[in-house]
């Protein structure tokens, strides 16, 4: 799943949340059990819900939770919730205790829901600056009963990317850079790349980029990797936990101004259900641990090697000495 449209979905589905709530008969979770069961089967600690969303990189994410608190003695069970609109309210009501998330894209959805998706589309409270971010998803989240977990270093945003060749060709290591070779460059991209702020209007504003038009093949697709390999288009608007980049030959150039929000991975809790500090504790060890190059490679297992997400994290948790088993 892409999230090149994940802050403007977060305000939209927080006006949709409503309607889709009332859609499922006031069942919020339309639960699909998911993944595994962690812990002794009778914990005095308690048994978890670890919430996930219908994609690849939340339902690893899920799992490494899952598994982390398994080992912490919490009987865990992973619930994967179709999206936000769902899971938000249940882990508000301590159907779910807790999920993985995005710290820009939650903080705006949680905009919209708390203060109207007008007036959140007009004051947005997300930016570059995670520091930032984080403490203005606290301030909408604490009053409804949730508890934000700090960021860690892994993030999954937008990110741009060009040819190795194209690269050394032109010393390219940074957006600025591009933009001060006044190169002109067509992006392979979605067709919203044309009007979205974080794609070619903000590459334009930013950096001083000269696009001279959008290709439409799709957010990293292999289509529009391919045209880039190729020479065809000059930069590919992808995310940063891409997992197969290299195999195409493109590297990132980093996004030096902070164009793009600070989609940083961290956890939420419900705080009356999972607030206990050994929770924090636990999940904050693999917060820390985790960066963005771990996250695309566990994409990476369970996409084109077909890895069952549970394994996957486990793998990972044990490598990383996260867990005794």
């Amino acid at each position: 799943m892409s999230r090149t449209s994940r802050i403007a979905g977060a305000v939209i589905g927080a006006v949709a949340l409503a309607g889709s709530l009332a859609a499922c008969g006031g069942d919020s979770l339309e639960k699909e059990k998911g993944g595994s069961d962690t812990g002794s089967g009778g914990s005095k600690k308690g048994s978890l819900v670890v919430g996930a969303a219908g994609f690849t990189e939340s339902k690893v994410l899920a799992e490494l939770y899952a598994q982390v608190l398994g080992d912490a003695g919490y009987d865990t069970s992973v619930t994967t919730v179709k999206n936000r609109e769902l899971y938000e309210p249940s882990l508000e009501k301590g159907e779910i205790d807790v999920v993985p998330e995005y710290a820009a894209t939650l903080a705006e959805f949680l905009n919209a829901k708390v203060n109207g998706a007008e007036k959140a589309a007009k004051k947005p409270v997300a930016s570059g600056d995670v520091t930032a971010t984080v403490a203005a998803l606290e301030k909408l989240a604490t009053p409804l009963g949730l508890k934000v977990l700090p960021a860690g270093e892994a993030v999954d945003q937008n990110a741009f990317a060009v040819s190795k060749e194209f690269a050394d060709k032109n010393s390219l290591e940074t957006l600025s850079d591009l933009g001060a070779s006044k190169i002109k460059v067509k992006i392979a991209a979605g067709d919203e790349c044309e009007v979205r702020p974080f794609c070619a209007p903000g590459l334009k504003k930013t950096y001083g980029i000269d696009v001279t038009g959008i290709d439409p093949k799709g957010v990293g697709t292999p289509q529009s990797k391919q045209a880039v390999k190729d020479g065809k288009d000059q930069l590919v608007l992808t995310t940063t936990t891409d997992a197969v980049l290299d195999s195409y030959g493109l590297v990132f150039l980093e996004d030096d101004k902070k164009l793009q929000n600070a989609d940083n991975v961290l956890p939420v809790l419900n705080a009356k259900d999972a607030g206990a500090p050994e929770i924090a504790d636990a999940l904050g060890k693999l917060t820390d641990a985790l960066t963005t190059e771990d996250l695309a490679e566990l994409n990476r297992k369970v996409d084109a090697e077909r890895a069952k997400p549970a394994d996957a994290a486990g793998d990972y948790l044990r490598a990383k000495g996260l867990i005794k088993k």
